[in-house]
């Protein structure tokens, strides 16, 4: 069952509502899940930050994607969507918005961070088409420790 519901682009004040639905709904945290790193990212990309609202309450989010595209490849983070709100199609309906916007902006291939240790996220990516590439591995160096 799919909830009635609206998406649209983030807007600068609500980062600290995205914060909190990730806080109560996403697996980990990064570096960047604070109001500078969001901010920064809508400063870069506007249209990047996807979120799920209620139809009838579009103040309340209860869910995100990322959907970053840097020019050559599409990117997908913080596939989120509040618990008391799963199991509705409003993650599949978040993806779809993504990968439409990336096909919009010329993309031929979307990649997704994924936690190792996450089941459920693990689960829900593999149910939309996704999976792993196992002859790649993600290396990282933080730039300010």
């Amino acid at each position: 069952m799919t909830e009635d519901i609206a998406l649209r682009t983030a807007t600068p004040d609500e980062i600290p509502a995205v914060l909190a639905l990730w806080a109560r709904a996403a697996k980990g945290t990064s570096i960047t899940d604070d109001a500078d790193g969001v901010a920064a990212l809508l400063a870069r990309d506007p249209d990047c930050l996807i979120v799920a609202t209620p139809a009838a309450d579009t103040a309340t989010i209860v869910g995100t994607v990322i959907a970053g595209w840097d020019g050559w490849r599409c990117h997908l983070y913080r596939l989120a969507v509040d618990p008391g709100h799963r199991r509705r199609g409003i993650g599949a309906a978040l993806l779809a918005a993504a990968e439409a916007r990336f096909t919009a902006l010329g993309g031929r291939r979307a990649d997704a961070m994924v936690l190792d240790d996450n089941g459920l996220g693990r689960r829900t990516w593999q149910a939309a088409g996704y999976g792993p590439q196992p002859q790649w591995s993600r290396w990282v160096k933080p730039l300010n420790p």
